[in-house]
């Protein structure tokens, strides 16, 4: 396997978003990911959405190109076979990825004394260690009373996990901080990552905390405005609609130009006694921009708008459905290196993602596979841990181990 992780072994025992996440991340650099599972599936083996076949999708998306352990870790013996995994030696071993938080047999005291250096990061829901996920973190960051038009009365949620997104992302980076400290000074970590503290901290470095504390007042909504500059939605002549954003200066002179409102908008300026080349007064006066570039767009198909928009170099994107995007945009097909078609037993051919990472002068490594639960039993147990074939065999009998049927 190439990458620049490929001598990490990352043992992985996860379930929802932000961990699954946080492996995928760490497997597409490379490191060899090998993921803990029950027999049957765990929590979101079989999450919506799924392929025709009932295989979960969403499964098999978080965990391309990882390795499968299929172990019964309600019993004494396989809860043992997992922390052997853990503290198996090997330079880059010892090493957990997990957000099963509290759990004892995975305590930092017992992975230590198999494996002194071990690194264990666990992700948790809140800094004291209570429950919370994406969907009731993400209302208390106060966001969905500053999306769509409702406010605190109608707030609206977002259908992306954001802050399970950015805190996959987060473990990832810390697991590989931890292992670079470790190899500079042989010291293992145990570190807690809680997915509340990942969402305010990131309102905080937008300066959104700041802004309420400060001024006392909560942001109102504005539909799909961008707030603090120009950006709005605008439907075109053949019935599609585009985000139109004009944030840099060169972004608004390029829609002023190609829209041909310079004239009006220097009209504008002077009867509201203000300077629309400043992004925040493009803001307040929103409503008279959108006035004068609604009537020019909307008088175009969407091929002429992106052409024009396009040469004059303006900021703008499609509104499109999933299926459309499949259809029509290169960004999300094979042209682009970063997808390629991949076999995923149980699904089919399926359009899938590598890493977005791209290295100059080297290609793009393709995606992997999600492993059949417990398909690399027999290659863990006997290559990592050392077991022979009758030890093996004989975990199979117990029901410690188990493959997924076919």
């Amino acid at each position: 396997m190439f990458g620049p992780l490929n001598h990490l072994r990352i043992v992985e025992g996860s379930a929802f978003v932000a961990a699954p996440l946080a492996g995928l991340t760490l497997a597409q650099a490379g490191a060899d990911v090998i993921r803990f599972d029950p027999p049957g599936g765990g929590l979101d083996y079989r999450r919506w959405p799924r392929a025709e076949s009932g295989r979960s999708l969403f499964w098999t998306g978080l965990n391309k190109g990882k390795r499968s352990l299929c172990v019964d870790i309600r019993r004494p013996e396989g809860r043992e076979l997992v922390q052997a995994l853990i503290g198996a030696p090997g330079e880059g071993g010892g090493l957990l990825l997990t957000n099963f938080a509290g759990m004892p047999w995975l305590s930092d005291e017992i992975l230590r004394a198999r494996r002194a250096d071990v690194i264990k990061l666990e992700i948790t829901g809140n800094f004291d260690g209570s429950n919370a996920v994406d969907y009731t973190v993400n209302p208390a960051v106060g966001l969905p009373a500053m999306t769509g038009t409702g406010g605190r009365d109608a707030p609206t949620n977002h259908v992306l996990p954001a802050w399970d997104i950015a805190c996959g992302l987060t473990a990832a980076f810390g697991m590989v901080s931890a292992a670079m400290e470790r190899a500079r000074t042989g010291q293992g970590r145990s570190i807690s990552l809680a997915l509340s503290d990942v969402a305010f901290a990131t309102v905080g470095h937008l300066g959104m905390l700041a802004e309420a504390a400060l001024g006392g007042t909560d942001r109102r909504p504005s539909g799909n405005d961008l707030y603090g500059a120009f950006g709005r939605d605008f439907p075109t002549a053949d019935g599609e609609r585009v985000m139109i954003v004009a944030l840099t200066p060169k972004q608004w002179s390029g829609l002023v130009k190609v829209c041909g409102i310079a004239d009006a908008v220097r009209g504008l300026e002077e009867r509201l006694a203000t300077d629309l080349k400043e992004e925040g007064a493009r803001y307040v006066h929103r409503e008279a921009i959108a006035a004068l570039v609604a009537p020019w767009v909307g008088a175009r198909p969407l091929a002429e708008v992106a052409a024009a928009f396009d040469a004059a170099g303006v900021s703008w994107g499609p509104y499109q459905t999933v299926t459309a995007a499949l259809a029509r945009d290169p960004r999300a097909s094979t042209a682009n290196p970063l997808f390629a078609m991949l076999e995923q037993p149980g699904v089919g051919s399926v359009l899938a993602a590598g890493s977005p990472l791209a290295a100059a002068g080297e290609p793009r490594e393709p995606a992997r596979a999600a492993p059949a639960l417990g398909a690399d039993n027999d290659a863990i147990l006997g290559d990592v841990l050392g077991l022979p074939s009758g030890a093996i065999g004989k975990l199979y009998d117990a029901g410690i181990v188990a493959r997924e049927e076919s």
